[in-house]
């Protein structure tokens, strides 16, 4: 029972972390490829990162809930899960802010610049705004990305406290 619930964590873990590593090469991929049509390259990125998203959150609510059991199961100790826990927490909540806050304020101000943000003039409210969201979004997912990596190397040293 243990090897299989430190498996089950594993990969909830591998698989948003390994989505947040794949995720920017497959969007450099596609804007490199679809460089003229930089529109269509965010639609597909965009849609692209709603599923990211949509796997991060699951992904986050099964490895919670598996370190949430781990000591009742004596698996890891209490002390050792609560960090990777609050981990967890963190990489939840702000992909939860960056699904339902910064893409949909990054949509209204694609759709106020006219539908293409690359249209719009340089000086638009609405592009530099998106531009803004632009920049926050990458960091946040690469603050997702380091969390999930401490939380790996947490939950890694768990085994041995």
């Amino acid at each position: 029972m243990k090897t299989l619930l430190r498996t089950l964590l594993y990969l909830a873990l591998i698989v948003w972390l390994g989505a947040e590593i794949f995720f920017p090469i497959v969007a450099a991929i596609t804007f490199t490829t679809l460089s003229p049509n930089t529109h269509t390259a965010g639609a597909i990125v965009g849609r692209l990162l709603g599923i990211l998203h949509g796997m991060g959150l699951v992904s986050g609510m099964v490895a919670l809930a598996l370190l949430a059991l781990a000591p009742v199961w004596a698996i890891y100790k209490p002390r050792a899960v609560l960090a990777p826990m609050i981990l967890v927490v963190l990489m939840i909540a702000l992909t939860g802010f960056s699904q339902f806050a910064i893409i949909p304020a990054m949509e209204r101000d694609r759709l106020a610049a006219g539908g293409a943000i690359d249209a719009a003039a340089a000086t638009d409210p609405s592009r530099i705004h998106f531009n803004k969201l632009h920049s926050r979004s990458e960091f946040v997912e690469e603050a997702i990305l380091l969390l999930g990596i401490a939380t790996v190397v947490l939950v890694a040293r768990a085994e041995t406290a």
